[in-house]
């Protein structure tokens, strides 16, 4: 019978504890399951490292804890030779709908236990950092950024402020090397990723494919105030890569040099930098997925 390792967040809350204890019940119908609720990423890369032989990596949460979990096996140079699956328990679950996994996370264990594992691809950015689901650098970082302070006190409102915010600050005035060309000028926005979401939903890369071997790129040219506030209505809708002040394509690399700014990358914000880079893994990450 397969081995796998569940990894959830030690930090759950007891309506999460119990979606947990369904969830392992069913996948021990397909394998033998050992459960071990991690503590940080230290813990969790204990953990995978006393487990070198485990079948399937189950990531039991959201992007962050996917995100995680996919750090830790390339670190230890695991990847692609450990597959993982995910069970979706976090809030914004984007990778997940990308996946077109079960929004339930019952059922999406009935579909992991049921399904086959599949090469996807797997982006890494220039400090080794992995990218699962999205990077962006601009207006959505700094607005991140602007609404951490906050957030305690505000919760969801803290974000929508500091996205207003960010519409009167000045733009990036930066390069961006998409493979062999490069395009220039003052940017609201770069987004590299191979999962079509973030922030619950959004449709940041609406044409992303986890397995064309490319990621997807988007430049947003959005200098002026109207074209920030036109920006922010067509990402609503996800009709942006039709915008005439959008570049929007597929690379293997992508890089972005000029003006310092922050980089969130699967939900996690750096501090401002003047070079950042990212290029494509094809076939870089092995998922237990649904057939």
């Amino acid at each position: 019978m397969n081995s796998w390792l569940a990894v959830s967040n030690a930090q759950a809350g007891s309506s999460d504890e119990a979606v947990i204890a369904q969830v392992l019940e069913i996948l021990r119908e397909a394998a033998e399951v050992e459960h071990v609720a991690t503590e940080d990423p230290d813990h969790l890369a204990r953990t995978l490292a006393e487990h070198p032989d485990v079948d399937l990596v189950v990531s039991m949460g959201g992007d962050g804890s996917l995100h995680a979990v996919v750090q830790a096996l390339h670190d230890a140079g695991r990847l692609p030779g450990t597959p993982v699956g995910l069970v979706p328990l976090g809030t914004g679950n984007d990778f997940a709908r990308t996946l077109q996994l079960a929004e339930d996370p019952v059922d999406a264990a009935r579909d992991l236990a049921a399904g086959s594992v599949r090469s996807i691809d797997l982006v890494l950015d220039s400090t080794g950092t992995v990218v699962v689901n999205a990077a962006h650098v601009g207006i959505g970082a700094e607005a991140a950024a602007r609404a951490e302070p906050v957030k305690p006190a505000l919760g969801p409102l803290a974000y929508v402020l500091g996205a207003i915010s960010t519409l009167f600050t000045p733009s990036a005035d930066v390069r961006v090397t998409i493979d062999d060309r490069t395009l220039s000028g003052r940017v609201a926005q770069v987004a590299v990723g191979n999962g079509r979401f973030v922030g619950g939903g959004g449709e940041l890369l609406p044409k992303a494919v986890v397995d064309d071997g490319l990621m997807d790129v988007a430049v947003a040219f959005a200098a002026r105030l109207p074209q920030r506030i036109a920006y922010a209505l067509h990402l609503r809708r996800g009709t942006h890569p039709n915008a005439d002040f959008v570049h929007y394509t597929r690379a293997t690399s992508v890089r972005v040099t000029g003006d310092a700014v922050r980089c969130t990358t699967d939900g996690e914000l750096t501090d401002p930098r003047s070079e950042h880079g990212w290029r494509m893994l094809a076939d870089g990450l092995a998922m237990r997925l649904p057939a």
